[in-house]
């Protein structure tokens, strides 16, 4: 299958150059990318070529496909329904922790098919999922059904609390905290042969943990280790805020990252989540570890981790920091638009510290695609717009008044347009959304049953009493 998608009124490539062709033509064959560059020059290579399918693109402007570094599929059915007056450690322990005790297999099918729904809505063609509570298998079957790339995995830790806080059961406990590091390792490796590279390679299975307190530091190296083996990656949640960091210090003398790095766990194949509290001593170690950030700028700004007053995200880029985008769980972000992460990101720093020239939208749409590609060891195949690279990408309607007048694409993208304006996502040469509706898939029945599905699990979880505890000293003192 050749398609031609002619005279394009841009393209971002976001190549090594961050080249912006105006006026370009792309060649899809299959599920490649065959050609790209100015419509004229496309032309003459291929005259007399054969094509199937002929779009104009004369109202169109085509972008790399998001790359979403960080994300829970297994939250999607919490909804609005944590507040935000939670810290990231009461966030989890009193709320997300009784909602995972009391959602079912079922419940993270239909979660996972609305999220990727909604991923696909906003132009996100790959995801890094933290993970399953029961099997990856849950996630990629719903992948499968939408046709969106990703990488998931399963949940693991091995430090269970003593006494088990209200809203957790021993169920979840008993399926989430293994009894040790060895045993949580192996049931990750039977995960990942399993599920890795299937879906014809659209989908990927790694090595992934909890991370943080409910993680021994045994299993935080362990799975770097495991997932260098297996030649795949590894994420954990790890330097996620200054309390987290407050109490790694109390415990053990320094912070997250660096406790971690002294027993060899910071590797070039892991990405840590969110990497709130970071020190530049620490910013340093990342970049010669060759480590990944996953940085969720809405997250951040829900739960007040701290990325304007103590962040070190623009150091990070500078130091050469792989640093992708990420939603987190839309009970923590709000949504799964990644969109909005890269108009956050591309003012939040400079208004904070007020430093206009300070990861500027070029820094955002790089952190949203090539920069996320690197992180997820998948630029190789997807982040840019290359010949020999799949055919991962968005449509924008141009005759759009987000759209109207644009002089800058650049500018337009990251400050002016929002998903309104995609009318078309591809991933694998395939169009997944287009016509305003994700392809393949009933939506309207998707929301209907998640909406039936959530309103229970939040009943079951307790989640809807008022006296639901805002605070937590868990894993404050002991091991």
């Amino acid at each position: 299958m050749r398609t031609l998608i002619e005279n394009l009124n841009f393209a971002f490539t976001v190549d090594k150059h961050d080249t912006v062709l105006r006026n370009a033509s792309v060649v899809i064959e299959n599920d490649r990318i065959a050609d790209i560059g100015a419509a004229n020059e496309v032309k003459a290579r291929h005259i007399g070529g054969a094509f199937e399918k002929v779009i104009d693109g004369s109202m169109l402007g085509i972008c790399p496909g998001f790359v979403d570094s960080h994300v829970h599929l297994s939250e999607t059915l919490s909804r609005a329904v944590f507040p935000d007056n939670l810290n990231t450690r009461a966030w989890v322990f009193n709320w997300a922790k009784p909602f995972y005790a009391h959602i079912t297999e079922e419940d993270e099918y239909w979660g996972a098919l609305l999220g990727i729904t909604e991923m696909l809505r906003c132009g996100t063609t790959c995801f890094l999922d933290m993970g399953s509570q029961y099997d990856p298998g849950i996630v990629i079957r719903a992948m499968d059904k939408a046709g969106i790339r990703g990488i998931t995995g399963r949940h693991a830790a091995d430090n269970r609390p003593a006494e088990l806080p209200r809203g957790w059961t021993e169920e979840m406990a008993a399926h989430h905290f293994f009894p040790d590091a060895k045993s949580a390792l192996k049931v990750l490796e039977e995960c990942v042969t399993r599920y890795n590279n299937t879906l014809n390679g659209r989908a990927r299975c790694w090595v992934n943990i909890e991370g943080k307190e409910p993680c021994s530091l045994e299993l935080h190296v362990g799975a770097v280790a495991l997932a260098e083996k297996l030649g795949v990656g590894t994420t954990y949640h790890l330097a996620t805020s200054i309390e987290e960091a407050k109490v790694c210090e109390s415990k053990y003398g320094c912070w997250p990252i660096t406790r971690v790095d002294n027993a060899g766990g910071i590797r070039k194949n892991l990405v840590i989540a969110h990497g709130a509290a970071v020190s530049d001593e620490e910013v340093k170690l990342l970049a010669e570890r060759g480590a990944s950030v996953a940085f969720c700028p809405c997250s951040s700004f829900k739960l007040g981790k701290g990325a304007t007053a103590i962040g070190r995200y623009p150091e990070m880029v500078k130091a050469g920091v792989k640093v992708g985008l990420g939603t987190d769980g839309v009970s923590a972000a709000g949504n799964m638009n990644l969109m909005r992460q890269i108009l956050v990101v591309a003012g939040m720093f400079k208004d904070a510290r007020m430093q206009p020239d300070i990861f500027t939208a070029r820094q955002a749409l790089r952190a949203a695609t090539i920069d996320g590609a690197r992180a997820l060891m998948w630029d190789d195949e997807i982040g840019s717009l290359e010949v020999g690279k799949k055919a991962d990408f968005i449509l924008f309607d141009l005759d759009h008044v987000e759209w109207t007048p644009f002089y800058d694409p650049l500018q337009a993208l990251v400050f002016s347009a929002s998903t309104a304006s995609i009318t078309q996502t591809w991933v694998d040469g395939q169009v997944v959304y287009a016509e305003g509706k994700v392809q393949g898939v009933d939506e309207a029945a998707i929301r209907s049953k998640a909406r039936e599905l959530a309103a229970a699990a939040v009943v079951r979880a307790g989640l809807h009493h008022e006296d639901v505890e805002t605070t937590t000293t868990l894993y404050d003192e002991g091991n």
